[in-house]
């Protein structure tokens, strides 16, 4: 068989180095389209999407694609669209009020609630691998069966009308045209997470950041001879028949921290209380391990995520650090889950304090290097205390509103890093909110109370200004995630820090990431019953071969969380 002439239909927004890399791992190769000109030579189009739908929609208005695409989707030739590639297709969205969709779909697309009913919350965006449940079998998702998970990172979505669970409702099709579904539930919502109508293929996860599970329903688009694929499927009808569960599992996160050693070579390291230094003998930065290979390991081990922190990037400049990005382009091309990479996100300034390069520049080469999400750490301290002092208002200039306001919140994580100053009293804390610390962390004089104080620059350089503070104003200015660290429990193998995750979990409507403290598989499952955050990260401990991965997931479902399972081999 001819390899068929693959193209990718890229409006620039977000990293499509990863699917590249994905298509190429599986034996073929892909080609930008870059004029309208390139629909007629393709065999075969992909179309992914991040950042906003109306971005997505305008983007290819004024490149002049909408007539071009419309014409190969109805030529019957194979199409593929990813998440914004996906939503596209329908009609309208929220998130763009006024912008309409290409309409290939006579449904909208709408963003999901914050209540998860009975008075509980759920975060926005929806972060995380989710199961896409269907009727009857598909030749194109679920090669490891139902239980197989995708990658799902998103805020709007094509729900399913709620009288769809109505037996009583007269049959009929969920999406008028006869189209396919998977249905994904998300707490109480449930959406159509993929599509499938002809030659028209679209899923609102990610299948390059998915793992084997999203690889081989890559592979199964890439292989499938034109006749077979554009056959009809039956489509999904409503009252539905068959149940979706809420399946979106804890995920498990791997920290690389990466530095320049005594020698000069970009390794893995880990501190204590964020000293990387051995305490004895020659007291050169720790190695344990060259970044990319382990990266490559921790995602066969079963890691949901990598996240690579540049530890040393606020004394430079990211764009002069070459082996850094190197090491993204390389990990991305090893690692099918998402990449998250921080350190140095900011606006880079010369010596008189021009601008020279801005926070979405520096953010921009990490996505083309191969990131899905940059992490934002000092800035984002520097970020909140200029909203607050601008009344609590946004301005657009912060790191934060200039990466959410393209790539779309979701992109954009903040990384916490705050210690606690032990009071006697509420009112020692100045206004500051307090927490009240557990038995094994009492304070120096017998203190029960804390605040929790930012810091910037790894940690070396303490402001006033309390975690709360900084978690509500970054969610305002546009960040889609907290990474929330704790000084006073890292490198303990103590467990993570429930008080301080709690406080940040209520203060905000994004997901929450734990971090900091973890020594054994039971501080995983210990920290997601008592603080429901959606996910936990460690490093040492997997560094160290301390802990496995598989032991961790294994010990979450004996518990009853749900967790993905490593997919068969590809």
């Amino acid at each position: 068989m001819t390899a068929p002439n693959v193209y990718l239909l890229d409006y620039g927004a977000g990293n499509v180095r990863s699917l590249v890399n994905a298509v190429n791992k599986l034996g073929f190769e892909i080609s930008p389209i870059t004029c309208p000109e390139d629909f007629a030579k393709a065999d075969k189009i992909i179309f992914p999407g991040v950042g906003s739908f109306g971005f997505g929609v305008e983007s290819l208005r004024s490149k002049g694609f909408e007539k071009p695409l419309k014409e190969y989707l109805a030529s019957g030739k194979p199409f593929f669209g990813i998440c914004v590639g996906m939503q596209c297709l329908f009609e309208s969205s929220e998130e763009s009020v006024g912008v309409p969709g290409l309409g290939l779909v006579s449904h909208g697309i709408t963003r999901f609630s914050t209540s998860a009913g009975e008075g509980s919350k759920k975060s926005v965006p929806h972060m995380g691998w989710n199961a896409a449940i269907s009727e009857v079998p598909s030749d194109y998702v679920n090669h490891d069966g139902d239980d197989s998970r995708y990658y799902f990172v998103h805020s709007f979505a094509a729900m399913v009308p709620g009288n769809s669970f109505n037996s009583s409702e007269q049959q009929k099709d969920l999406l008028p045209g006869g189209w396919s579904c998977t249905l994904t539930t998300y707490h109480n919502e449930t959406f159509i997470s993929s599509i499938k109508r002809g030659n028209v293929f679209a899923t609102q996860f990610h299948p390059e950041k998915s793992g084997t599970a999203g690889l081989k329903l890559l592979a199964s688009f890439l292989k499938a001879e034109p006749e077979r694929f554009c056959q009809v499927t039956p489509a999904t009808t409503i009252p539905l028949t068959f149940l979706v569960p809420h399946k979106l599992s804890r995920r498990i996160i791997a920290c690389l921290d990466v530095r320049t050693n005594d020698a000069g070579d970009l390794v893995v390291t880990k501190g204590d209380q964020y000293d990387v230094r051995e305490t004895t003998g020659s007291g050169h930065v720790r190695n344990l391990g060259k970044p990319v290979d382990l990266s490559a390991q921790y995602f066969n081990a079963g890691a949901d995520e990598i996240t690579f922190l540049n530890i040393t990037s606020f004394r430079g400049s990211v764009l002069a650090d070459d082996a850094m990005l190197e090491v993204v382009k390389r990990a991305s091309e090893r690692v099918f889950v998402p990449l998250t990479v921080g350190g140095g996100i900011r606006d880079l300034t010369d010596s008189q304090g021009v601008i020279t390069s801005t926070a979405l520049e520096v953010a921009a080469e990490y996505f083309r290097s191969g990131a899905d999400k940059v992490s934002i750490g000092s800035d984002a301290v520097y970020a909140a205390e200029a909203y607050y002092k601008n009344g609590s208002k946004r301005d657009g200039a912060s790191s934060i509103e200039q990466i959410s306001r393209v790539y779309g919140a979701q992109a954009v994580v903040i990384s916490v890093d705050p210690k606690r100053v032990y009071v006697q009293n509420i009112e020692e804390a100045r206004g500051h909110a307090v927490v009240e610390v557990s038995p094994n962390d009492i304070g120096p004089n017998g203190e029960t109370l804390c605040w929790y104080q930012c810091t910037v620059k790894g940690g070396r350089e303490s402001r006033d200004l309390d975690v709360q503070q900084l978690v509500v104003a970054c969610e305002a200015l546009g960040a889609g995630e907290v990474l929330c660290n704790c000084m006073d429990k890292d490198g303990t193998n103590s467990g993570f820090d429930h008080g301080l995750l709690n406080l940040v979990k209520k203060s905000v409507s994004i997901p929450v990431i734990a971090s900091s403290g973890a020594g054994r598989v039971e501080h995983f499952t210990d920290v997601f019953s008592a603080t429901n955050v959606e996910a936990a990260l460690a490093a040492g401990i997997f560094h160290r071969k301390e802990v496995a991965i598989s032991e961790v997931k294994e010990e979450l479902r004996l518990k009853g969380f749900e967790a993905r399972r490593m997919d068969a081999v590809l």
